[in-house]
């Protein structure tokens, strides 16, 4: 019996050492694993201490930027003068406000024309000349309204329809045109306003140097330096509605183009109904 006790006692000593052991292991872990934890932690706040600055100062640099651009343009406008520049900036704004009111015109003048000669073909098959003319009535942009008239004047013949829209093709011609002589108006002005600072700029630094009777760059390099900026702004403004100016008539070729297409397309399918019911 004491021996038994006693293999009894070794094995409970044996068995609460090595679990002591487990659980000692086990801390150590999880106090290494909660070490690393932190210094990652750490590491990460670091790394975003770091990275935050460096964001919000290329914010404030690129803002900086900005704004002293603007203060250079300011500046600039102040230099060459209330009476040009503000000519100047004037013509900028017209020639923007007219352009792009024309470009807003001609996208919502843009139609379909396959997509519409496909209705009034089906239109003109299911319910004739009235229901065509129906089609085009709800249709928006030049074409549609180059259509309706051919299609008003069908019953009196092709050629009388032909006539019509040939004439009304012309006055939706003078509606795309519209205001594009404001616009190059404009694009010949600001070049001529800048021209006229820089004479101007010239007669007054020539002024300065006969009131003070000896050549001094100091005194031409006031009038020089206005006339040079109303040059190159008036040079700029020129180009930027050119631009503009350029693209409006791209467009209206593009639709001139459309139009004159589709006239014909309207014309043969005329042609065929007229022979269908014959």
């Amino acid at each position: 019996m004491k021996k038994l006790f006693a293999f009894v006692a070794v094995i409970g000593m044996l068995t609460f050492g090595a679990s002591g052991f487990a659980v000692a292991q086990d801390q150590t872990n999880s106090d290494t694993a909660t070490t690393v934890q932190s210094d990652s932690a750490a590491v990460d706040t670091t790394a975003q201490a770091v990275t935050a600055p460096a964001q919000q100062q290329e914010q404030q640099s690129g803002g900086e930027e900005g704004g002293v651009l603007l203060k250079q343009i300011k500046a600039k406008f102040i230099e060459g003068g209330a009476g040009f520049m503000g000519s100047i900036l004037l013509t900028l704004i017209f020639g923007l406000a007219l352009a792009i009111e024309r470009i807003i015109y001609l996208n919502l003048a843009t139609t379909n024309t396959d997509k519409l000669l496909q209705k009034v073909e089906d239109a003109l098959e299911s319910g004739g000349v009235e229901a065509a003319k129906e089609v085009c009535r709800n249709t928006r942009g030049p074409v549609a309204s180059i259509f309706y008239q051919g299609l008003d004047r069908a019953h009196e013949g092709v050629d009388m329809a032909e006539k019509s829209v040939i004439a009304y093709g012309s006055v939706q011609m003078g509606l795309l045109e519209k205001n594009l002589s404001w616009i190059s108006l404009f694009i010949a002005i600001a070049p001529m306003l800048g021209f006229m600072g820089t004479v101007i700029g010239m007669i007054d630094a020539f002024d300065k140097i006969q009131v003070a009777g000896t050549v001094s760059a100091q005194l031409v390099a006031g009038g020089i330096k206005v006339a040079l900026i109303t040059t190159v702004s008036g040079l700029i403004v020129a180009i930027i509605l050119q631009i503009f100016y350029n693209y409006i008539l791209s467009k209206i070729d593009s639709i001139t183009v459309q139009m004159e297409d589709a006239s014909i397309s309207l014309i043969d399918l005329l042609v065929k109904y007229n022979a269908k019911n014959k």
